[in-house]
């Protein structure tokens, strides 16, 4: 296969349409699965980004020879040039997060960057598809394609170890570097809401606790990593209460008959957990040996150890009994 041919330029196209899909699928799970999986999802997404930069010389011979072409329309050239964009800002990005030495740049943090960068790549190939649209054939699966193919791999395979020994810093399965201390971040738009704590009610069912009746439940000790999807993750002690224990002083029975339990927050963000979870998941009033700060969530939140950061729900003022089943929510929340 010559890379300077049509056919060439072709199968490089192929392959890189399938690492970019292959790059949306393990960043979409790394970024919302909590449990360490049998396969590191997190190196097959720095193995797909690196397998790109090895294919961009073989791009680079492509890009340069449509925009050349007089009979290619400047629509599709303009796609070309925005898709390279899109593609180097969220690999490069990547690779920057990776390194634990940078977080920002201006007001946006590197994992925004990045998550915002691969979703205009997705859509410039969806458009760029339907303009100028490479369909496989039998003779792409040819024994020489799969041979560079196979070659390919075992190039990100090992550009990936390189990067892992030199470069990045030790990462959790999801990408996120370690933090000794707690960071403030909130979902999507939320601002830090500053809770009067005189006022504050927590609804359970019929019921209503304050922040007395709160504290006085059995509270425990425990330790649990929280992983932030803003690419960091935090390995604390708490303190609180299993939201079990909360259900049964609210007078709410186990066997009452619901699936799950809707947690809300003051700011109308909630998330939905399956009535036979609750043991696992604690509602918790301190962190490290102190109250809870307006930033973490206080006067309560959530903490649901083996979960992202999304899970752990701030400024908690609901816990309702649901005949919903947890599994009917969006698994990556968008508001």
């Amino acid at each position: 296969m010559t890379f300077s041919s049509r056919q060439g330029g072709r199968r490089v196209d192929l392959v890189l349409g399938l690492l970019l899909i292959a790059g949306v699928l393990t960043g979409i799970a790394a970024n919302t699965i909590g449990v360490r999986w049998p396969l590191n999802l997190i190196q097959l997404h720095a193995a797909g980004a690196l397998a790109i930069l090895i294919l961009a010389p073989w791009k680079y011979v492509v890009i340069r020879r449509g925009l050349r072409n007089p009979r290619q329309r400047r629509p599709t050239k303009a796609l070309s040039l925005t898709l390279l964009f899109f593609v180097l800002v969220t690999i490069g990005s990547g690779l920057l997060h990776s390194t634990g030495r940078a977080e920002h740049v201006g007001p946006l943090t590197l994992m925004q960057i990045h998550v915002g960068a691969a979703i205009g790549a997705v859509l410039t190939v969806v458009a760029h598809f339907f303009g100028h649209r490479v369909r496989p054939r039998r003779a792409d699966a040819d024994r020489r394609a799969l041979l560079r193919l196979a070659a390919l791999g075992a190039g990100a395979a090992v550009a990936t170890a390189a990067w892992d020994t030199w470069a990045a810093t030790s990462r959790r399965f999801t990408g996120s570097v370690p933090k000794a201390r707690l960071e403030v971040t909130s979902w999507i738009n939320d601002g830090i809401q500053r809770v009067d704590p005189a006022k504050w009610r927590l609804l359970i069912g019929s019921a209503a606790l304050d922040l007395a009746d709160v504290l006085a439940l059995p509270h425990e000790r425990f330790t649990a990593t929280l992983d932030c999807t803003s690419g960091w993750y935090s390995t604390q002690e708490w303190e609180g209460v299993r939201l079990s224990a909360v259900l049964y002083r609210a007078g709410v029975a186990p066997d009452g008959g619901f699936r799950s339990v809707e947690v809300r927050s003051t700011t109308g963000f909630s998330r939905w957990f399956g009535a036979d979870t609750l043991d696992g998941i604690w509602l918790v009033t301190a962190v490290g040996g102190q109250p809870l700060t307006y930033g973490h969530g206080f006067p309560a939140r959530i903490v649901a150890p083996g979960r992202r950061g999304f899970w752990w729900v701030k400024w908690v003022t609901s816990i309702q009994p649901s005949s919903r089943p947890a599994w009917a929510q969006p698994f990556f929340p968008v508001s």
